[in-house]
Formats: C-alpha cells, structure tokens, sequence
C-alpha cells in the first residue's frame, strides 16, 4: 500500500513521532500522593452514639444552660430605664401647653410607675422646635447613667450608605477634589463648583443633628442633672478620625449641616477629632432599629424625682416612617437591657432536659438492642475475628 493509501489518521503519525521523542519522559499523573493527609487516613475519632453517651450530654446541657440563662434574666431585670418616643412632638405637642403622653412612654423599674407623669409640649426658637418632655423617674438610678437616641426603620447598613465616606480624609489628611469626585463618597463628593465637603458622602451628612441638652429636675431650682459627651465614642473611633489639614477655603460642609451656611470661611473647619457626637454616629448600625449613646454621667445618681428634658427637634424621621426615642438606662457587667439571650439559655436547657427525660423512659420501656459496631469495615480482608470465624461456619453448613 502506498503512503497515500496510509489509512492511518495524521494525528496517530503524529503522536507516534512525539512518543518516540519524548519516551524517556514520565507520564504526569493526577493520582494524589500516597500520604495519609492526601489519602485521607489521618486518625480520627468516631463516636458511637448510644443511649448511655447522649442521655447524659441532655442533662449536662440542660443543667448548665438553664442557671446561665437565669443568671442573665436576673442580671437583666436589674437594669432601669425610661423610653419616650418624640417623633411627632414638633406637629402634635401643643405650643407652651402641656399634654400627656403616657402612650409614647415604656418605663422599667423595680418601684412601681403608677403615679408618674409624662408630658410634652414646644416652643419655637431662632434655632428651630424646642421640644421639652416631663418624666419622672420613681427611683434612683446608677451610676452610671447613659443616655441614649434611637432610631428605628433608619438603613444604616445599606451597602451605598456604609461605603459613602473617604478614610483619607477623616484621617486629616488633604485629599485632592480630583480624587474625591466620583469616589466612594458619590453623589455627595463635590459640590456644583467642585469645591469638596468636608467630610463627604451620605453618613456625615445624614448626622443626627437633634441638640439633646441635659435633664433638669424640678423640684430643685436650676438642678441640672450634669451628663456629659465626654467619652461616648469608641477609642478606635477616635484613631480613626483626626483634625484636618484642610484650610476653611478648600472645602465646604456637607448640604445638611446648615448651621455653617454653607461655608467654613467665617466659622473654621470644626475639629472632627474632638466630636464625638459624630463619631458615634459614623460608626454604622448593623440593623434598621439602633440606639445610639449621646451623654453619659459615670459618677453621681440621678435622684428619684421629676425631670424635664429640652431637645431642639431638627431631625426628621417620619417623612420614612421611622421613630426617635430619647433612653435613659443604667448598665450592668453583662450590657444594656436585652432578655434575647437568657430567654434563649433558658429555652436551649429547658428543651434538653425534657428531651433528655422523655429518651430516658422511651429507652427504660423499650430499650433497643444494640448492633455490633466491630462489624462495620467496608475492607473484606480486614474483618474481625469473629466476622471471619461466623462466614467460616455459614460456608460449612452450606457445603454440607
């Protein structure tokens, strides 16, 4: 037959020439190397679970969870504090008259909250809506007393808004408006001019800006309840955000902060460094309803009593059907007010005891005969003595 009669495919002649070529090389394999790690024969421990070793774990579970989770329920009830929610004073409290707003208010104390009162009512001001709420307090509380806002239905963790700041500049340091433009803080990086904020994006310029002053009480003439923003904010916080170099002329405040008037030319540019109001408030909450610290006072009680409290009402929340509360509360080692986890501790060792009780009698009435565990080798070669000797013996009888 002739070469141009080869019925053979180019592609054999080919791969002939290559392996005569090259025949001296070693093939590649994929076959894993023959070590336990990669062969998976590492050493483990393979429980056999029976009634005699998990009827215990129930119990043991049961008997640890349920006191921890009392221990937190008691830690817990020890805590008092007073909410009053204040969404709608600047449209529903009557001007200089007081009103009740019992509904508004969630109060826990150990001494009973029958016979206090809460009241609001507003006032117009050069600065805005002065909104002053009476309380009473029916016992003393800490120290330490902190003061919280919270906020409900407010995104704080949407993806946009977390990313909307520049870490260079609340660093201090002078960003060029070049790179500020189109960055993370868009669309609030630069304004019409291309002038930069400062501090840009969407979290410093949503800031809560309600003025919270501190309580009075009024059974004593002029006795304010002394708290102070001293220490609300996080050290990390503080490492985070650092005085500008920026000068008054380079940036202009974000749109929101109008008490600038759109310019830190006659004011000077504020020294983030020192706010901790807003320092608070850039470090995002992880859910839609948060609180948030505002004063504190570490050092003296605050008597039982009647109080008033002023806040110049300058936030808006119910355009977005949120809600704002001013908090009072005391601490203890395990936190604020917040019974999820021992109801949760009491719950899991409740269920585990009462588990572990009904396998008990199911087992005591009809216990279950146990298989032998020896028996359970996938390897033929390697059976046990008495697996082998019983397929010894089937094989006679049968043969028989």
């Amino acid at each position: 037959m002739s070469q141009a009669e080869d019925p053979r495919p180019e592609s054999i002649d080919e791969q002939e020439r290559a392996h005569a070529a090259g025949g001296d090389k070693k093939s590649k394999s994929r076959k894993p190397a023959n070590t336990a790690f990669r062969q998976q024969r590492l050493k483990a421990w393979q429980p056999i679970l029976t009634p005699k070793s998990v009827l215990p774990l129930f119990f043991i579970v049961g008997i640890v969870f349920a006191p921890i989770g009392g221990v937190l329920l008691w830690a817990n009830s020890q805590i008092k504090e007073i909410a009053i929610d204040y969404s709608w004073c600047s449209m529903d409290a009557p001007v200089n008259t007081r009103a009740d707003i019992s509904s508004n208010v969630s109060a826990t104390f150990k001494t009973s909250t029958a016979n206090s009162k809460y009241y609001w009512q507003r006032s117009e001001t050069d600065e805005g809506t002065l909104c002053s709420l009476y309380f009473t307090i029916p016992e003393s509380m800490g120290p330490p007393v902190y003061m919280y806002y919270r906020l409900t239905n407010f995104y704080q963790n949407h993806r946009r808004y977390v990313q909307s700041l520049d870490l260079d500049q609340l660093k201090g340091n002078v960003v060029p408006n070049s790179t500020i433009s189109g960055g993370t803080c868009s669309p609030l990086d630069v304004n019409s001019d291309g002038v930069a904020y400062y501090p840009c994006g969407l979290i410093a310029n949503s800031v809560f800006n309600d003025t919270i002053n501190t309580p009075v009480r009024l059974a004593d003439t002029n006795h304010t309840y002394m708290m102070t923003k001293q220490g609300i904010a996080w050290d990390s916080d503080k490492e985070l955000i650092k005085k500008t170099q920026y000068k008054p002329w380079e940036v202009v405040p974000p749109p929101n902060w109008s008490h600038y008037n759109g310019s830190y030319v006659k004011t000077g540019i504020p020294d983030l460094h020192e706010d901790e109001d807003l320092m608070v408030w850039m470090r995002t909450a992880g859910l839609p309803n948060f609180s948030k610290m505002s004063r504190r006072n570490d050092t003296t009680a605050m008597e039982a009593g009647d109080y008033r409290l002023d806040i110049l009402d300058r936030f808006p929340v119910t355009e977005y059907g949120g809600t704002k509360s001013i908090l009072i509360s005391t601490r203890t080692v395990m936190g604020g007010r917040n019974p999820f986890m021992g109801i949760a501790y009491v719950v899991v060792g409740g269920v585990c005891v009462l588990l572990g009780a009904l396998f008990t009698v199911a087992y005591l009435i009809r216990p279950r005969k146990l298989g032998d565990h020896t028996y359970l080798t996938w390897d033929a070669t390697n059976q046990p003595a008495t697996a082998v000797a019983s397929g010894r013996d089937d094989r006679m009888r049968a043969n028989a």
